[in-house]
């Protein structure tokens, strides 16, 4: 390779790997919630912050799971869009090990693979931490959800959650806010 190539790939990578989501290396591995019990983890679930998505573009969101059979869980997923219409998407997750019932895969489309979906904390009525990491190429894309029982967490709660994604490399400052500013809204 010429210099100028070299260069020219050099800046390449580095415009990607600053790009939104994108990180150079492999996705790290962070500790799961130990005994992860799905039934108890079942119901309702509020928006707090999040890493920005492509996907989830409004506010107020909420995540509802149900039980569909032993290790698969129905999701569906709502926000409220700007033009005050309320967008819903359905998917299921299942466990893929057993052994390890906090990492979970979700997919909401068969036409497209299934993402991982791990639960690194909860305490199953107040919080929920959520990270997910899929490697492409050099690069990895992190998405996690901090999510609450009610529409509202205690900042204490939220420092906390921010404290574990943080000390395995998760840019916390890119998190951002989920809820919702008008609380009637969010108990649609």
């Amino acid at each position: 390779m010429n210099s100028l190539q070299v260069v020219s790939l050099t800046l390449l990578l580095a415009a990607a790997a600053s790009a939104q989501g994108l990180k150079l290396g492999k996705c790290p591995q962070p500790a799961v919630q130990a005994n992860f019990d799905a039934a108890r983890y079942l119901g309702k679930w509020y928006g707090i912050q999040k890493l920005p998505t492509t996907f989830q573009k409004g506010q107020c969101s909420t995540a509802v799971y149900t039980l569909k059979s032993p290790g698969v869980i129905g999701v569906l997923n709502s926000e409220l869009r700007d033009d005050g219409t309320i967008s819903s998407t359905e998917g299921t997750a299942t466990v893929k090990d057993p052994a390890e019932p906090a990492k979970l895969e979700v997919s909401f489309s068969k036409d497209s693979p299934p993402g991982p979906y791990w639960v690194l904390s909860t305490d199953y009525q107040g919080h929920t931490l959520v990270y997910s990491c899929r490697e492409v190429g050099l690069f990895h894309r992190e998405l996690a959800w901090i999510m609450s029982r009610e529409p509202t967490l205690p900042e204490a709660t939220v420092q906390e959650l921010r404290s574990i994604l943080s000390s395995v490399g998760v840019h916390v400052d890119n998190l951002q806010d989920s809820g919702c500013n008008l609380m009637q809204l969010c108990a649609k």
